[in-house]
């Protein structure tokens, strides 16, 4: 069997390297061996289902497969060349088939229909093989993407939950504050307005002592 050529790693993994390590393990499928008055069509024609157009990745993974598909032919006539021959010329076309075995036989001469189913059922398990692979891990590169999203996004959260409470905490002190400032003047003004008026009194009685001393120093000096 040729070398597996199905290589989804970077499909997965964003890494340059990876498109060169396909490129080198490409191996041309075995020339078919037919007649020289006959060849095979080379030219495959299939479309994907009008929903599954839209895909960006579909015709990349298609060729994908379709390079695995012919890494695994052989050489000589079997499955594969009869696949080719089969899609080239028409798929529902009964005389594609009869075309296709008659040209095998030129290349194979006991080539039988029981021959070809199972062959077919070798390339039908690779491919499922390749799949199951693939399927895991890309399901397995899903669930990690999908845990880290939920850890980050509860953590996120949390975060968010965290300063939303410190919020409502900030905004009831900010308040009681602000209650506490308008409470300052009243709270004090008796205070203040008894301590102006020992303050002014301080001054009259001051003053007052003051004018009758000068009083009798004026007199002093007047009459003695």
């Amino acid at each position: 069997m040729a070398k597996e050529n199905f290589n989804w790693k970077s499909l997965f993994i964003n890494d340059e390297a990876n498109k060169a390590e396909e490129s080198a393990e490409v191996k041309p499928a075995a020339p078919v061996l037919s007649a020289p008055e006959n060849k095979f069509p080379t030219q495959v024609t299939d479309s994907f289902p009008g929903n599954a157009v839209t895909n960006p990745f579909l015709n990349e993974i298609f060729e994908v497969y379709n390079k695995g598909f012919e890494s695994l032919n052989a050489e000589g006539f079997d499955f594969f060349e009869m696949y080719k021959s089969v899609m080239a010329v028409g798929v529902t076309n009964p005389q594609s088939y009869q075309m296709a075995f008659t040209m095998g036989k030129t290349i194979k001469s006991d080539l039988n229909k029981e021959f070809l189913l199972e062959k077919s059922g070798f390339y039908i398990s690779e491919i499922e093989k390749v799949y199951a692979k693939y399927d895991t891990v890309g399901k397995t590169k899903k669930a990690e993407l999908d845990n880290n999203i939920t850890k980050e996004k509860y953590n996120l959260s949390k975060s968010i939950s965290d300063l939303e409470a410190k919020v409502i905490e900030l905004q009831k002190e900010l308040e009681t504050k602000k209650m506490e400032l308008q409470k300052i003047d009243p709270k004090n003004m008796e205070q203040l307005s008894e301590i102006q008026l020992k303050m002014e009194a301080n001054d009259l009685a001051k003053q007052k002592l003051l004018n009758s001393i000068n009083t009798v120093i004026t007199g002093i000096n007047q009459y003695l």
